[in-house]
C-alpha cells in the first residue's frame, strides 16, 4: 500500500449519481462531486460525511461489489459513513462545526475484516470495522451534534457496505466470499458531501485531521500501513 495520505477523494471515484435510498444505517449514496468550497449555499439543504479509502482498497472492493451484481458499484465508492443523509438549516454553522471536529481529531488506524449483514431489516451485507470502530463512533456522536443534530431510526454502526438490494444468492455469496478478507489503512481526513437541488452528493471539503503536527503523524501511519501490508504478504479476500 502506498505511504501516501487518505482522503475520501482519492478513494472516490469521479461520478455524479441521483440520490438513492441507503440501508438501516442510512448510508448516503456517495459519489464525488466537484469539490466546491466557496461557492454560495442554498439554506436546508442536506449533508453527509464519511471515510474514505486508499485506491486500491477501494478498488478492489468495488470489483467485488460489481461481482455480486449491484448496480451501485460503479456509482458510489467504498466508503465508510459517519453522517448519512442529514438536513440542516444553516451551511455555513454546519461546515464550521464539521471543521471544528476535524481539527480535534488526530488520525487512527482502519482494519476491515469479516462480513456481517442487515438481513432481514434490510437487504445489505457488509465488512466489519474491526480496529478504529471506536474512532468511527466517537466520530459520528461528534458530528451529530449542533446544526446536524438529530434522531437517527437506527443505532449508529460503522461498516462498508459490499452487496445492497441484490438478489438473496448474491448476498450469500457476498457473505461468504468475502468472510477472510481483512485491509489495514491509516486515515487522516474525512469528506463532507452535500446533497444538492439535482439529487447529487457533491464532494465540498476535504478536511485534514488535527494540527500541522497532527497530520505529520498521519503520514507515520501511512507508512506504517504500508510496512505491514509488505509484511503480510497481501490481506486480501479469497477469489472465486
Amino acid at each position: 500500500m502506498p505511504s501516501s495520505k487518505v482522503t475520501a477523494r482519492e478513494g472516490s471515484r469521479s461520478t455524479q449519481v441521483a440520490g438513492m435510498s441507503g440501508n438501516p444505517q442510512g448510508d448516503p449514496a456517495v459519489a464525488t462531486g466537484r469539490e466546491d468550497a466557496g461557492a454560495p449555499r442554498a439554506e436546508n439543504v442536506s449533508v453527509g460525511v464519511i471515510l474514505g479509502f486508499p485506491p486500491d482498497v477501494a478498488d478492489e472492493l468495488q470489483r467485488w461489489r460489481a461481482s455480486f451484481g449491484d448496480p451501485l458499484a460503479d456509482v458510489v465508492p467504498a466508503h465508510i459513513t459517519l453522517v448519512t443523509t442529514t438536513p440542516t438549516r444553516d451551511w455555513e454553522a454546519t461546515r464550521e462545526h464539521v471543521r471544528e471536529v476535524a481539527r480535534r481529531q488526530r488520525p487512527f488506524m482502519v482494519t476491515i475484516a469479516g462480513t456481517g449483514t442487515f438481513r432481514p431489516v434490510s437487504p445489505v451485507v457488509f465488512i466489519n470495522v474491526e480496529d478504529g470502530f471506536t474512532d468511527c463512533v466517537d466520530l459520528h456522536e461528534k458530528l451529530q451534534q449542533g446544526p446536524l443534530q438529530r434522531e437517527l431510526p437506527f443505532a449508529y454502526h460503522p461498516h462498508v457496505t459490499i452487496a445492497h438490494d441484490v438478489a438473496p444468492e448474491s448476498l450469500d455469496e457476498a457473505e461468504t466470499v468475502l468472510k477472510n478478507y481483512r485491509a489495514t489503512f491509516p486515515v487522516v481526513s474525512m469528506g463532507l458531501y452535500e446533497h444538492d437541488a439535482d439529487g447529487i452528493w457533491q464532494l465540498r471539503e476535504e478536511l485534514d485531521f488535527g494540527t500541522e503536527t497532527d497530520n505529520d503523524a498521519g503520514a507515520r501511519l501511512a507508512d506504517t500501513a504500508a510496512d505491514t501490508a509488505a509484511e503480510a504478504s497481501g490481506t486480501t479476500a479469497t477469489s472465486h
